[in-house]
């Protein structure tokens, strides 16, 4: 019983060390955390990550790259909630090329174990369609209902150029994600 009313209890203390609008190191939520230290040079001779996409449905909208810490509780979680408490979070978006290979270039703070995702927004609203955008993982995992754990997408990164190769997965009727059928 003591342990049901400390959980509650300790989440409110944690909430209220985190800094509040108006205060000092108050960060806002934006879609555009994480993207400055992501940016690579030109040329980029790293620590950084190349992913080549694969399997496009189409050439439109968006590409966005997040990179996570290599864990199950940080993987995927909020961008501000990371990034206040001191975690690695990166991202990069760009437009889909028009034609040509795919790639995109993701700067990371040292060499080490890290999880990511590619979301293809397919009409860059910068939301998530699920019955028209696309997504994948480092490491390709099969994909079901649930997100993928860390460990299925992740990369070890060393202190050059990582390369990665991303196959995307579409909706594909009522429950299922995966490759697009060529």
């Amino acid at each position: 019983m003591k342990r049901l009313l400390l959980a509650p209890l300790t989440l409110l203390l944690v909430a209220a060390d985190l800094p509040k609008e108006g205060q000092p190191g108050y960060l806002p939520s934006t879609p555009d955390l994480g993207k400055r230290e992501a940016q690579c040079g030109t040329p980029e001779n790293g620590p950084a990550v190349i992913i080549t996409v694969d399997g496009l449905k189409d050439r439109a909208g968006n590409l966005k790259a997040e990179l996570y810490p290599a864990n199950d509780d940080d993987f995927l979680e909020d961008d501000n909630k990371l990034i206040m408490a001191g975690k690695t979070f990166r991202r990069v978006e760009v437009p889909v090329p028009k034609s040509g290979p795919v790639q995109l270039c993701v700067r990371i703070p040292g060499p080490g174990a890290y999880s990511f995702i590619l979301l293809h927004d397919r009409d860059a609203n910068r939301k998530f369609g699920l019955s028209t955008d696309g997504v994948g993982f480092a490491g390709n995992p099969k994909l079901g209902l649930s997100k993928p754990r860390a460990a299925s997408a992740r990369i070890e990164a060393g202190n050059g150029l990582t390369r990665v190769n991303v196959r995307m997965n579409y909706r594909r009727g009522l429950f299922n994600f995966g490759p697009i059928e060529r």
